[in-house]
């Protein structure tokens, strides 16, 4: 097991005691980040912790209990604290989900360690063969069900831990990447990140991202969006994950054999037959009854011959850029920009000036790419 962290560690479940955690962090150069969910376990998630560690104190914010922590809000939002997160994609869409946060002065460590040239970049990895520290990074820890209270000494020690030493990895991260001259690659991917924020999913068509569903016609669409109407009302009645209420292939079976004995259908049990039975046989009835859905039509343009043969090309540009600096290609150029580029090479210089195109890799490659779509054509 992990040994408790050498630092003072604060459970903050109290209004007073979180603004005086706010008091003491804005003192902080930097603060190491993370945050525990509850998605195995309840729907719609809750955010259950915000660990914080600074210099001096550990904080195991418990948003559980505390329902207004509004004052984090100047902590996340201040941008002379650097925000050490690792992974941090997940963590930002999910402070803003819940709270309307953003993120100022991030520094992902998992993308510091990637442009690094490390192929190994979880953080129970990095921390071994970066610092030599081990942390207890098994699956019934990080899928532990962090809404329920009160929290066991080793879950809080799990929880101190995977703070707790992100301080130092970004310290040995940011001498490599000054080494290698790249430390402002990872700064310009980080102030990018700092802009996502959390999309919802569209409740009208959630029925399509339902495993296997590309193979249902438009009468067995229109019944499956009933069945993902029916399984989302018990769910969010339930607080529980959708997987707990039916899986998905119980809901495409009954899509596609709406006619079907329930004591049939695979992964639902007598449980569920007993539970769902009746709410099932409507949600059926009302889809056989429903219009036929008739799928979105996703235009894929083909690529000529030529095209695809000068796609082949720019990806071994890409490949060889990668391997003389040892990173993975896919870090080095946008895809999205190869590929327009192998339809209308004519439109590098706007290509370059893209969106999807970093500024360090416009200066890095630009010249580099120039000359090579001018040789190939």
């Amino acid at each position: 097991m992990t040994p408790s962290p050498p630092l003072p560690v604060e459970i903050v479940s109290q209004t007073s005691r979180l603004e005086a955690a706010v008091l003491a962090l804005a003192g902080e150069r930097e603060i190491a980040v993370d945050t525990e969910s509850n998605s195995f376990y309840r729907y719609p998630e809750q955010m259950c912790l915000i660990q914080i560690a600074g210099s001096r104190n550990i904080y195991i914010i418990d948003t559980i209990v505390l329902t207004d922590i509004a004052p984090l809000k100047k902590v996340f939002e201040d941008s002379s604290v650097r925000k050490v997160i690792h992974g941090a994609d997940y963590d930002i869409r999910t402070l803003d989900r819940h709270y309307g946060f953003r993120v100022r002065n991030l520094y992902d460590t998992s993308i510091a360690a990637r442009f690094t040239g490390v192929t190994r970049f979880g953080l129970g990895d990095l921390l071994q063969d970066s610092l030599g520290i081990t942390i207890d990074k098994c699956k019934r820890l990080q899928r532990a069900d962090w809404g329920r209270r009160p929290l066991s000494a080793e879950e809080l020690d799990y929880a101190s831990a995977d703070v707790f030493h992100l301080l130092k990895l970004h310290e040995v991260l940011e001498l490599r990447l000054k080494d290698l001259g790249r430390t402002a690659w990872v700064a310009e991917e980080c102030a990018r990140l700092e802009e996502v924020k959390y999309t919802p999913a569209d409740p009208e068509t959630a029925y399509l991202a339902v495993t296997e569903s590309r193979n249902l016609d438009g009468r067995g669409l229109a019944v499956l969006r009933s069945l993902v109407q029916f399984r989302e009302e018990e769910a969010r009645r339930q607080h529980r994950p959708h997987f707990f209420i039916m899986p998905d292939s119980a809901l495409v079976f009954l899509a596609a054999n709406p006619a079907a004995d329930l004591r049939q259908v695979p992964g639902l049990g007598q449980n569920g037959l007993q539970r769902y039975g009746r709410g099932l046989r409507q949600a059926l009835d009302a889809g056989i009854a429903a219009p036929p859905i008739k799928r979105p039509v996703v235009v894929w343009e083909r690529l000529s011959p030529a095209q695809s043969q000068r796609l082949g090309r720019l990806k071994a540009w890409r490949t060889s850029q990668g391997a003389a600096l040892c990173l993975d290609p896919s870090l080095l150029y946008p895809a999205a920009s190869l590929e327009r580029l192998a339809k209308a090479p004519e439109t590098l210089e706007g290509e370059l000036n893209s969106p999807e195109v970093r500024n360090w890799q416009r200066e890095q490659f630009g010249a580099s790419l120039r000359a090579f779509v001018k040789s190939i054509g």
